[in-house]
């Protein structure tokens, strides 16, 4: 047959002359999106939107605004920057250059150039030129031999490494203009697509990651298709730095990390502990409303445990190594649900008990690698939202649904007005390995899953090969105030521990049946929470959640028995209280406690302690008037946006 069909993501199918490209299939459907698509993938595998597509299969198209899309958009920007390289240090050898999170990098072996930062423009500037050409990527095979050839001829011994563990039908190459490179491939359709480039730093790297093998010199940049973009990331870069959790957690005395503790341990400061126990007790409260019940678990458990759950062929490399302990290996708990699953089986439960929501913020420790962590986002010890919920087939709908619901609750109460619901599923070539082989209930809970969110009209992307070992997830991507993403939140459905831990209830029949688990997480951990409230808010908590909500500061000693008065009265409406008695002028007072955050300052002098009341500033505003001392209270508690 010289025709193939190609199914859309809208699922309607097309047929099209054997040989048509990518790019073709995207001007039939229309201009608009020919002119944006940056890369696509067939059958879930990324191609070139030049080459000819020969077979029958599912089409999908990536455009800038796509994670797809921009990984595409950085890769390609990475050989252009590899080009300008070569361009003006002819020595060197160019190594690997990946799509990273935030841009792009590319890996060099100088022998004896130097690139500083006072090269960086002339860089960019030819980085441009070259973009302006419009070169095409073009992608084509090479034969391992032929390969090896021209590496070997170059004086490259990186990428005579690369390519000799490659098979002959493995290798590729990737040329536009004048340049050729060792590629995988995933290219936008041509260099004219980048109008906008920023080398960001340089910085050393080790062969491979290996401290034994060469250190090389890691080029980071950055590229965007307006320079309007552009402009707009580096004044984010700029608000990003002043909101830097790590800086403001130091200033705001909120944690600290030490030596002799270990990397990846904070330790709370007790500003911090305030934060932590405020932000409990507000989820506890709603999980209460909500019918969740609270559970405990221990800190480790025996290794016949992870094993029985499968966390250990499949996780084991993000746990601490084991303990032996009377002739048992124990671990250090990295998740809570092997312990909700035992505490489920410890009574039996009937189809009147569910569903049944346990809830706990249990601590949990993981290995991460020492290169990973970074202050509170990705540490060693975390204490999770967590909770598991055990429903019925029958209920599964409405139990998603209600976590989706609490999970728009919460990005209310803190100002979350972005975010996207990842659906992370399975990749079918990886069962067995990365993931349980029951292909069947995989397609049954990922088709439940869809459906919810379809249901639910929530703002939802698919992605492949990114789910749980035991489940499809949703994993919830938010952005700060200032456009910062995070991935804060998860929801997975878990259709394989019940059958390990041989959960099960009596239904209306009086026959055993397994539960549906559903596993939530909406606020992360305190640590990744509260990393992220400090940069959404540049440390300017909300009143509820602040640890000091009101600096009481006497003008004189002479108002400071008035001063400890106030804050009694205050303390006694539960309001965090405290005054500053040092002999500074009120000036320095009120910019220390701007300084600190404090959310409200009350200002005493002589009128004051005459009427017995308060001159009221409030945090980045001012002045807000006098108040007698109960008028303020009233008046402090209307402007709480959650009540405790």
């Amino acid at each position: 047959m010289n025709t193939i069909n190609i199914t859309l993501p809208d699922g309607s199918v097309r047929s099209y002359e054997r040989g048509t490209t990518a790019m073709d299939v995207a001007k039939s459907i229309s201009e608009g999106l020919a002119r944006n698509v940056l890369t696509g993938k067939l059958n879930n595998q990324t191609i070139e939107l030049s080459e000819p597509i020969n077979t029958d299969g599912s089409l999908r198209f990536y455009t800038w605004d796509d994670k797809e899309g921009k990984t595409a958009f950085w890769h390609s920007s990475a050989h252009v920057l590899a080009q300008a390289l070569e361009f003006f240090y002819p020595k060197i050898n160019l190594t690997i250059g990946p799509a990273i999170e935030n841009g792009f990098y590319y890996d060099v072996e100088l022998n004896g150039e130097v690139i500083s930062e006072k090269d960086f423009k002339k860089i960019e500037d030819k980085m441009l030129e070259f973009a302006r050409e419009k070169a095409s990527f073009h992608k084509k095979s090479v034969i391992k031999a032929d390969a090896l050839a021209y590496y070997k001829q170059k004086n490259n011994p990186f990428k005579v490494e690369l390519i000799e563990n490659l098979n002959d039908g493995e290798i590729t190459f990737c040329e536009h203009s004048n340049f050729t490179d060792l590629c995988r491939g995933g290219h936008i359709p041509n260099t004219g697509f980048i109008k906008a480039v920023k080398i960001m730093n340089v910085a050393g790297a080790y062969w491979r990651g290996n401290e034994k093998n060469p250190q090389l010199t890691r080029v980071y940049g950055i590229s965007f298709p307006k320079q309007s973009e552009l402009t707009e990331y580096l004044q984010m870069l700029e608000e990003a730095k002043k909101r830097d959790h790590r800086k403001l957690g130091k200033e705001l005395e909120i944690f600290t990390f030490d030596d002799d503790v270990g990397p990846g341990l904070p330790l709370w400061l007790p500003n911090g502990a305030a934060i932590i126990e405020l932000l409990e007790k507000f989820a506890k409260k709603t999980e209460e409303d909500g019918g969740y019940v609270r559970v405990k678990s221990p800190h480790i458990a025996k290794e016949s445990m992870y094993i029985k759950s499968g966390h250990l062929p499949y996780y084991k490399e993000s746990m601490f190594p084991p303990m032996e302990i009377d002739g048992d290996r124990y671990y250090l708990k990295a998740m809570n649900c092997p312990h909700h699953h035992k505490i489920f089986a410890a009574t039996p439960k009937s189809y009147r008990d569910m569903p049944l929501r346990f809830a706990e913020y249990g601590t949990c420790y993981r290995y991460e690698q020492s290169g990973e962590l970074f202050g509170l986002m990705r540490v060693r010890s975390l204490q999770m939202n967590d909770a598991h919920i055990y429903c019925t087939e029958a209920q599964f709908e409405e139990e998603f649904k209600k976590v989706n619901d609490l999970y728009l609750k919460y990005f209310g109460v803190f100002g979350i007005e972005k975010y996207v619901m990842r659906f992370s599923k399975h990749n079918p070539d990886k069962l067995g390995q990365k993931y349980i082989n029951s292909p069947e209930l995989w397609k049954k809970t990922e088709d439940m899953v869809r459906k919810v969110l379809v249901t639910l009209g929530v703002n939802f992307v698919e992605v492949e090969d990114e789910a749980a070992f035991y489940g499809p997830k949703i994993d919830i991507q938010i952005y700060s105030a200032i456009g910062r993403e995070f991935t804060l939140a998860t929801n997975q459905v878990d259709f394989a521990q019940a059958e390990r831990f041989d959960l099960w209830f009596t239904n209306e029949k009086n026959e055993k049946e397994r539960p549906i688990i559903i596993h939530r997480a909406p606020l992360s951990t305190h640590e990744r929470f509260i990393g992220f409230l400090l940069e959404h808010y540049a440390g300017n908590l909300p009143a509820w959640l602040s640890p000091k909500q009101v600096a009481v500061l006497p003008i004189s000693d002479k108002y400071v028995p008035y001063a400890q008065k106030v804050v009694d009265f205050l303390k006694k409406a539960d309001i965090r209280a405290s005054f500053d008695d040092r002999n500074e002028k009120i000036g320095k007072k009120i910019r220390d406690a701007e300084v600190k955050k404090v959310p409200y300052m009350l200002v005493l002098g002589e009128n004051e302690m005459q009427e017995e009341s308060v001159s009221v500033r409030k945090h980045g505003a001012g002045d807000v008037g006098k108040y007698g001392l109960t008028d303020f209270i009233n008046f402090f508690n209307e402007q709480l946006t959650v009540k405790l």
